[in-house]
Parts: structure tokens; C-alpha cells; sequence
């Protein structure tokens, strides 16, 4: 082996990054580099070997996607996050006189140099709770004065209209139309303070709430939406207002980036502990795509809800499959 070939194998395999080449049928052709603390394999384990028949199974369903997009010529950046450990990846097509002949892959730890991005995490997260403060001072606003002092004005419009009803019919009539008005912008007020608040859950029940938003996206989503919810499940108000906050973001991220033709909200309990599944007949997305379309501030809204009431949130999304957003309250203590 001469010093240029002999440099080349050092490189990949003494490099603090993982390596590996995946073959067209989604095989592991070739590995540099400790694959085990990514894949939970070893190289030995990997080599030869496809994804789908190696790894289990949520990981096989994300990984062979993953090499699928880069088999079709796709270059896909992403950040993987296993146990406490970080880690950037990007695939890519290898080609060979203009021919895709292989998928190549790089994948390093980078936990050390997650502290700047945990810092933005915190004051995306802190402007998120001054958003929801602002907002319950509007819907308080909203309620409270604009809300009673329509309601005013409609009583004293009533009593005006008696007193001109005998003698003045056509302006009795005016006003009868006027107060009309008034009641749909009094409706319109509610909604919209309704909407606004982000304590919604606490004054109306979990089951009302997500009523509403089915009411809402029905009119924004020309598709099918369906709530399954038990209205005599009694779930703690904190827990409640997250599983809704979580089913909002989830059912707005389907109806602007899934392109689905059904929606479903499902709120069950297991073992006293209660679940909500939002799901999607879309086409799916990789929530670890550093590029992708769908990740942003709906799912680091998500994240922020399931934290705040220790829920185990988890998302299922194959390319092709649709999605699953899952939120478990915590086991008691």
C-alpha cells in the first residue's frame, strides 16, 4: 500500500467521525470508525447487512429512509439525538460517471457544542411564555371590556328600540338590524378571546377545547377531521392544558405541511395515565432533518408544552406513512 492509500485508510479510520457506505439495496457496505454509540452495533454487526434486518424497528423504519433519500440523490443533513448524546449526520449519493452507485454518510458527536444551542432553546422557550402572557392579557381585554361593553350597548339599543317600536317602526327596525351586527361581532369577539387564551382547557374542560379546534380547522381544512375523546375522563388541568396546546401545534402543522386528506385527535388513558394521539395521512417527515420543512417553532412549541407537564412526547413520521404524535403523561411517582 503506498503513503496516499495508506493516509487515506488512517483518515476514516482514525477520524473522531463514523463513516459508512451503504449499498443501492440498503446494506452497509463499508464502516470506518465505531458505529455503536450511533447505532447501538458494532461494525462487524453492521457490515453486510440492511438496516431493516439489523437495527429494531423505529430505527430501521427512519434509517432505511434516510439512505432511500440518499440513494435517490438526495444530500440530507441531520441532527440525531441518542441517550444523552448529540450527533450531526449527513448522507449523501456517492456517484460514479454521473450514476448513483452508493450512499456515503458522515456522523460526529457534537454534545460539547450543544450548549449554544440550548441557550437559544431557553430564550425561544422564554419568548414563548411572554407570548402567552401577552395573550392572556389581550383575551382578558377582550373579555372584559370589549366583551362587556358590547354586551352594554346591546341592552340599551334593546331598550331604545321599545321605547321607538309605536312610534317610530322604521327606525325600531334600524335597530334591529344594528343589534344583529352587534351579536355577531359579540360572537366574533368571544371566539377570538377564546382562541387567544392560553387557559382555554382550565375554564372550559379538555373536551370543549379541542371542540373548538375541530371547529376551527374544519373551516381552514377541506379534508376530514375527527375527535375521539371520552368526556368523563378526568385528567389534572396542567397535563390537560398541554395535551391541548400539543394537539393544536400538531393539527396546524398538518393542515399547512402534511398535504392529508384526514386528521384524527384521539384522547385515551392507560393504566391512569392519559395518552394523546394526533395523526395524519400525509406525507411524513423526518423530525431530525436539519432542513426540513415542518421543524421549527410548531415542534419546539411541542417540546416546550411536554416538558412543562412531563410528558413523553415522541413522533412517528415515515416519508410515506403519515404522522403520529404521541404525548404520555409521566407514571406517578
Amino acid at each position: 500500500m503506498d503513503d496516499a492509500a495508506w493516509l487515506q485508510k488512517a483518515l476514516l479510520q482514525q477520524s473522531p467521525a463514523c463513516h459508512w457506505i451503504v449499498s443501492p439495496a440498503g446494506a452497509f457496505r463499508s464502516i470506518y470508525g465505531d458505529p455503536s454509540p450511533l447505532f447501538g452495533k458494532t461494525a462487524a454487526q453492521l457490515k453486510g447487512r440492511r438496516a431493516s434486518a439489523v437495527l429494531g424497528r423505529d430505527l430501521a423504519v427512519f434509517w432505511s429512509g434516510r439512505f432511500a433519500r440518499a440513494l435517490a440523490g438526495e444530500s440530507v443533513m441531520l441532527r440525531h439525538r441518542r441517550g444523552r448524546a448529540n450527533w450531526y449526520v449527513s448522507l449523501f449519493p456517492i456517484r460514479r460517471r454521473g450514476k448513483i452507485v452508493c450512499a456515503g454518510a458522515m456522523a460526529r458527536e457534537v454534545t460539547p457544542w450543544g450548549t449554544a444551542e440550548l441557550e437559544l432553546r431557553h430564550t425561544v422557550l422564554g419568548a414563548l411564555k411572554a407570548q402567552e402572557s401577552e395573550r392572556r392579557a389581550a383575551s382578558r381585554f377582550l373579555h372584559d371590556s370589549v366583551g362587556q361593553n358590547l354586551t352594554a350597548l346591546g341592552l340599551q339599543l334593546d331598550l331604545a328600540r321599545m321605547d321607538l317600536e309605536s312610534a317610530f317602526p322604521e327606525a325600531s327596525a334600524r335597530l334591529v338590524e344594528i343589534q344583529r351586527m352587534l351579536e355577531i361581532m359579540m360572537e366574533q369577539v368571544r371566539e377570538y378571546s377564546y382562541e387567544l387564551n392560553p387557559s382555554i382547557v382550565e375554564r372550559a374542560g379538555l373536551r370543549p377545547a379541542l371542540d373548538r379546534l375541530m371547529t376551527r380547522t374544519r373551516q381552514a381544512f377541506a379534508g376530514a377531521v375527527r375527535l375521539q375523546a371520552d368526556p368523563s375522563l378526568k385528567i389534572d388541568p396542567a397535563i390537560a392544558t398541554a395535551l391541548y396546546h400539543i394537539a393544536q401545534e400538531a393539527v396546524e402543522n398538518a393542515v399547512q405541511h402534511a398535504g392529508c386528506s384526514a386528521i384524527e385527535i384521539a384522547i385515551k388513558s392507560r393504566r391512569d395515565r392519559p395518552i394523546l394521539e394526533v395523526r395524519d395521512n400525509g406525507r411524513g417527515f423526518d423530525p431530525e432533518d436539519i432542513l426540513g420543512v415542518r421543524r421549527g417553532l410548531g415542534l419546539l412549541s411541542m417540546e416546550h408544552y411536554a416538558a412543562q407537564a412531563r410528558l413523553e412526547l415522541s413522533i412517528s413520521s415515515p416519508r410515506k406513512g403519515g404522522t403520529v404524535v404521541r404525548a404520555v403523561a409521566a407514571a406517578a411517582a
